[in-house]
C-alpha cells in the first residue's frame, strides 16, 4: 500500500484498515515516526507529573471491563469528602504533582454541587495545581442525575474555573461493542456529543481508547474516523491515548484471558499518528502497558509519554499496578533518542531536560 503525500491526502476507510491488518510493523512504524518527526522535528518527548485520587469507588454503571466500581453497600465502598480529596492532592503536590485527574464512578450520592465543592477544597488547598476533572460519561451522568443539559453541567464546570476535561469512557466509540462491554454508560453519540459542547464553550479535551476485548479491526477504525470527524468540525482534542484492556479481575476476564500483545499496542499508536492526521498529540504510555512498550510507541509516532503517577487505583484494582518515578521517565526517553520535557494539561512545555548523549561520546552511562 502507497503512502498518501503528508497534507494532500488522508487515509481512506480502506487504507486505515490495511495499516492496521496488513502492512509490516517495520514499515508502518517507519512511516509514522517520520510523520512525528516532520511535526516535531526537535525530537521533545513530554510527560506530566499528576494524580489521580478517585473521590469514589461506587458506581451504578457496572462495565464488564471494570475491578474496581463498588456497590454501596459493599464493605470497601467509599465517598470521600471534599476535604479529604484536597488533602491527598496536597501530598501529590509536594510530591511533584502538577495535575490531579479526579474522577469517580457514577455515584448517584454525588451531585453537581458536589463536584464544586470538590474544585474549590482542591483550589484552596493547592491553587497551583491544574484540575482536570469529570469525563465525558460522568457529565452525561451528572446531567441525568440533575434532569438537567449537559450544557449546563459544562457551563458549571467552566465557571468553577476549569479548561480541560479527561477524555475517558471513550472504551471503543461503535455501540455493537458498547453493548457488551459497557451497557449502562454514554453512548457513542453521547460521549461524542459532550466532548463538542465542551469544545464549542472552550474546553480542551484528550481523547482515549480501550482496545483488547471484543472489538474488531472495524471499531478500531470507526473509532479513529469518529474522533478525526469531531477533531474536523471543533480542533478541541489535544491528545490521544490509547491503552490495552487488562482482564485482571473484572468480569469481563471470564471472556477475554489474557492482554493484547505490546505490538498490538505499537501498532495502533503508529496507525493513530498516521489516520489522526488533525490530532496534535499520541500519547505511548509506559504505564498502561509496559516500559518495553511505551518506548517502541515513542519510535512509533507517539510524542507524550503520559503521566508519572502519584496515585492511581483503577489499573491497580484490576491488578495492572506499575511505578515510575520522575527521573525514571527521564531516563526512558533519554535512551529512546529524545528530548524528556515536562509539560501542563494543555501539553505547553514547563522544562526541558538535557537530549539523549549521542553515541560513541564516551558518556554512555550518564542516564543510569
Amino acid at each position: 500500500m502507497e503512502r498518501p503525500e503528508i497534507n494532500k491526502t488522508r487515509y481512506d476507510r480502506q487504507q486505515s484498515l490495511e495499516l492496521l491488518a496488513d502492512l509490516p510493523m517495520g514499515q508502518l512504524m517507519n512511516m509514522a515516526h517520520q510523520e512525528r518527526r516532520r511535526r516535531f522535528p526537535d525530537g521533545t518527548v513530554t510527560f506530566v507529573v499528576d494524580t489521580n485520587p478517585n473521590y469514589t469507588n461506587v458506581c451504578v454503571t457496572g462495565c464488564a471491563f471494570c475491578a474496581f466500581c463498588r456497590k454501596t453497600n459493599d464493605a470497601d465502598a467509599y465517598l470521600l469528602s471534599p476535604r479529604e480529596v484536597a488533602e491527598k492532592v496536597a501530598v501529590a503536590a509536594a510530591k511533584g504533582a502538577t495535575t490531579v485527574l479526579l474522577q469517580g464512578g457514577h455515584n448517584p450520592a454525588v451531585a453537581l454541587g458536589d463536584w464544586q465543592a470538590y474544585i474549590a477544597a482542591i483550589r484552596s488547598a493547592c491553587p497551583h495545581v491544574h484540575i482536570h476533572p469529570f469525563s465525558p460519561a460522568e457529565i452525561v451522568f451528572m446531567a441525568d442525575r440533575e434532569k438537567c443539559a449537559v450544557t449546563d453541567v459544562l457551563q458549571t464546570l467552566w465557571e468553577a474555573g476549569i479548561r480541560t476535561i479527561p477524555g475517558g469512557g471513550a472504551e471503543i466509540l461503535t455501540e455493537a461493542v458498547r453493548r457488551v462491554i459497557a451497557p449502562r454508560k454514554a453512548t457513542t453519540d453521547q460521549w461524542l456529543d459532550v466532548c463538542e459542547k465542551a469544545h464549542r464553550i472552550g474546553f480542551k479535551t484528550t481523547a482515549t481508547m480501550m482496545f483488547g476485548h471484543v472489538e474488531t479491526d472495524d471499531d478500531i477504525i470507526d473509532h479513529l474516523f469518529r474522533l478525526r470527524s469531531l477533531q474536523d468540525l471543533t480542533s478541541g482534542f489535544t491528545s490521544f491515548i490509547p491503552w490495552s484492556f487488562k482482564p485482571g479481575r473484572t468480569p469481563l476476564s471470564q471472556h477475554v484471558k489474557h492482554s493484547a500483545h505490546p505490538a498490538r499496542y505499537v501498532r495502533i499508536i503508529a496507525v493513530a499518528r498516521l489516520v489522526l492526521d488533525n490530532f496534535p498529540h499520541i500519547q505511548s504510555s509506559w504505564f498502561s502497558e509496559n516500559i518495553s512498550a511505551g518506548q517502541l510507541g515513542l519510535l512509533a509516532g507517539a510524542d507524550d509519554f503520559g503521566g508519572v503517577l502519584v496515585e492511581e487505583h483503577v489499573h491497580k484494582e484490576a491488578g495492572h499496578d506499575r511505578r515510575a518515578t520522575v527521573d525514571t521517565v527521564v531516563t526512558i526517553i533519554r535512551r529512546s533518542g529524545f528530548t524528556p520535557a515536562r509539560r501542563d494539561s494543555f501539553y505547553r512545555i514547563q522544562e526541558t531536560m538535557a537530549p539523549p548523549v549521542p553515541l560513541g561520546t564516551g558518556s554512555i552511562t550518564a542516564d543510569r
